[in-house]
């Protein structure tokens, strides 16, 4: 894990990055609402333009505020661009590409649940990979949050799995919950840098990789101009997930990250389901069936079994 960094600048927005568990709640806030939003847009854009919209909007949003920063860090960006921007196009590219195309074909309920398994995947991902120690309390934690993800996927009949009938919607959101967690383990090897200057060479990554990606799209590229007659909703979700949980939840989570580590940092995606399940059902309207409240009751279990269990080591 890297090091938290030393205040690099004053005033209020320094000091904002030096309080881990607001921005660790602040992030979950603007994802929750991430969903919500991308869900309002469904029909009315494609999901690969919304998403190349909003990772060149906030790449040019957040250019002028890291710019001093990126001076600074020059020597560190020449040596390591492609890493840095292989950090966008895995953990906002590919995880938002995924998140938009399963919000076509389910619901945003169902993808904030979904996406409260992260912080089970990122533990469980943790073990395997790392080797980081695991209780078996905490590993039979990661396995019901998985069982409450794919009840929640099979629309609450588990033996659907057998056939392998799981909504497309929902699997799309699963692979973008992986990206995430592949992302949030590779935040450890991030090279010692002004979080601004990271999150400037990260985001064009995610510009590219969005551009790209739109590219290989029927319409590719020239959907572009059909912007231009959009409606206004559109223009105010790409104008909130440009900033919101781009900018914003970005900088938040990774600097959270670097402060008190991936396995504390983890359970703040607790909030997501809570933000984004109110967000959908208040805002977008949609019902909650039995199945969410039973799926939603075994992943917190399973996330509570395993902050039992650390506590216990600790």
């Amino acid at each position: 894990m890297t090091k938290p960094q030393p205040q690099q600048s004053s005033g209020f927005f320094a000091r904002i990055l030096d309080q881990p568990y607001l921005l660790l709640i602040l992030a979950p806030l603007f994802w929750g609402g991430n969903v919500v939003a991308a869900k309002l847009t469904v029909g009315q854009i494609d999901p690969f333009l919304l998403l190349a919209s909003r990772c060149v909007l906030a790449t040019s949003f957040i250019l002028p505020f890291a710019w001093p920063h990126l001076k600074g860090d020059w020597d560190v960006v020449r040596r390591r661009w492609p890493v840095l921007m292989a950090y966008g196009a895995v953990g906002y590219a590919l995880f938002n590409g995924f998140l938009y195309l399963g919000l076509q074909t389910t619901t945003a309920v169902n993808s904030a649940i979904e996406q409260g398994s992260l912080p089970m995947l990122i533990l469980g991902a943790n073990f395997i990979i790392f080797r980081v120690r695991a209780q078996f309390i905490q590993i039979l934690g990661v396995l019901l949050a998985i069982t409450g993800v794919v009840l929640t996927a099979t629309h609450g009949d588990l033996m659907r799995i057998l056939t392998l009938d799981i909504n497309a919607g929902d699997g799309f959101v699963m692979l973008a919950c992986l990206a995430y967690t592949s992302y949030t383990l590779a935040l450890r090897f991030r090279p010692k840098m002004h979080i601004l200057s990271f999150m400037a060479v990260s985001f064009s990554g995610a510009a590219i990789t969005s551009v790209i990606m739109l590219a290989f799209t029927e319409g590719g590229v020239s959907q572009v101009a059909t912007l231009t007659s959009a409606p206004p909703v559109v223009w105010a979700v790409i104008a909130y997930v440009a900033i919101f949980p781009s900018m914003f939840s970005q900088v938040a989570y990774a600097r959270g990250v670097e402060m008190v580590g991936a396995n504390r940092a983890a359970p703040s995606h607790n909030l997501i389901p809570v933000f984004g399940t109110l967000g959908s059902v208040i805002i977008l309207g949609e019902t909650l069936q039995p199945y969410h409240f039973v799926a939603a009751a075994i992943i917190v279990s399973g996330i509570l079994l395993a902050e039992w269990a650390a506590r216990r080591v600790k």
